[in-house]
């Protein structure tokens, strides 16, 4: 899989529903038999078990340069269930539409490592924070300013941290407490690429700041790509903010699902012939039905290389509902404008189109 191709400022995005899909067998309703956590010995497990070889894309893609994709939450938090498993591929924009939808357990699918070390980052970021101003200050090497609490917004926050140079003495503190704490305390079988990997997304996240964006570090990324404090600060077509750092209880919420290793990051091909199928296997055995699976613009890729049809047949073996749903970022013009249209126009075709090919 050629994954994610940069998605324009402007970009659309849109809810296709999975309504016509079959339902997997021994799927339950709202995920009633997936785990309360797990062990840090079963999340590894399961991690390395479902995971497929490494590969490659143009971007590192340390964050999302959809800046419209809060305007697609409302409609998704109206068909979509809460409590059931989320899936999606890429970066921060994940825990944006996990604390919308509220699942039980979140895999992450990416053709590349470097998205699981990663995440493996914010993990430990979300578990040794007590809260945003501290996840922030640890995130960007940057000392904690006075005047942050738990009613602070997001726009307070990043405006905040703008005036604070990040801290090399915090960057290496930091990067060592991360390694102790995803080898020492979990006991996580990191090999040396791993921990290089780890050391050179955060490096980023110091090197730039909130000010970090899609192609800072390399890559075709357009024209007026936000930054960092943008999408965290970004709101939908309402002026509702509904970032991971926009409330106490978003981040609240990412932190618990961190701390019980319940966001599993996998390396997968989405067409490739193991990641999501072992992901479907797994939710099957453990009663999880598929809420959510944010897509973002892969399935472009896939059809130019010819192995859509083997996404749509790995999809086909989730467990899915009339309510599963997909999230897909497409080119389009300026989404708040154009989001009735696109939804109405979407709805349920990808759920034929996925059925077609079957």
């Amino acid at each position: 899989m050629i994954r994610r191709r940069v998605v324009p400022i402007a970009a659309l995005i849109l809810v296709a529903c999975l309504g016509r899909l079959p339902l997997g067998t021994g799927a339950r309703a709202f995920g009633a038999g997936l785990p309360e956590r797990l062990a840090d010995q079963e999340f590894w497990k399961l991690s390395s078990e479902l995971s497929e070889s490494n590969g490659s894309f143009r971007s590192d893609n340390l964050l999302s340069n959809e800046v419209w994709l809060q305007y697609v939450i409302p409609a998704l938090t109206e068909v979509a269930k809460p409590g059931r498993a989320y899936m999606g591929v890429g970066p921060e924009q994940n825990f944006t539409y996990i604390v919308a939808l509220q699942p039980k357990m979140a895999f992450i699918v990416d053709i590349r490592r470097g998205n699981l070390d990663l995440h493996l980052m914010y993990k430990a970021l979300f578990e040794m924070s007590a809260d945003r101003a501290e996840f922030v200050s640890r995130l960007f090497s940057k000392t904690r300013p006075e005047g942050l609490g738990p009613k602070s917004t997001a726009a307070e926050l990043f405006a905040a941290y703008s005036k604070i140079d990040s801290s090399e003495t915090l960057y290496r503190e930091n990067l060592k407490a991360i390694d102790e704490r995803l080898a020492a305390t979990h006991g996580f079988a990191l090999s040396p690429d791993d921990l290089q990997g780890i050391e050179y997304v955060y490096h980023a996240f110091y090197q730039y700041g909130p000010a970090l964006q899609y192609s800072s570090t390399g890559g075709v990324g357009g024209r007026g790509q936000p930054t960092y404090a943008d999408l965290m600060v970004a709101t939908d077509a309402s002026g509702q903010s509904r970032s991971y750092l926009s409330t106490e209880e978003n981040f609240g919420f990412l932190k618990d699902l961190e701390t019980r290793n319940l966001l599993v990051p996998v390396v997968g091909n989405f067409a490739g012939p193991k990641a999501i199928r072992a992901v479907g296997k797994y939710l099957k055995e453990n009663g999880g039905t598929v809420t959510a699976f944010y897509l973002s613009n892969v399935e472009q890729y896939l059809v130019q290389d010819g192995i859509w049809r083997d996404f749509c047949d790995n999809v086909a073996t989730l467990p899915l509902d009339e309510t599963s749903t997909f999230i897909r970022s497409v080119r389009g013009g300026r989404y708040g404008q154009q989001f009735g249209f696109g939804l109405s126009s979407t709805l349920g075709a990808m759920a034929a189109e996925v059925k077609s090919c079957q």
